[in-house]
């Protein structure tokens, strides 16, 4: 289980971590929608790209993931900034 997420072993492509800018207001959301997410390559470009003050911070999240809604999701797993 990754940030309240189970991942199931079998179908470990379904799902990865990676980094990213979310742009979002910083609070308790755990999940984004994908059009809130810009995946980068690796943790220093997350956060030499992370702008706090515009809300476009550097995160490690899991996904995307596919919701019971239809949208793709991605899962907190930690605030890099």
């Amino acid at each position: 289980m990754t940030a309240g997420v189970t991942i199931d072993p079998d179908v470990p492509h379904m799902m990865k971590a990676c980094f990213a800018i979310a742009h979002v207001m910083r609070g308790a959301r755990k999940r984004f929608p994908e059009n809130c997410v810009e995946v980068l390559a690796d943790e220093p470009a997350a956060r030499a790209k992370a702008r706090p003050e515009l809300n476009q911070h550097a995160v490690e999240v899991m996904g995307p993931s596919r919701s019971s809604e239809g949208l793709r999701l991605y899962y907190l797993v930690r605030w890099l900034d």
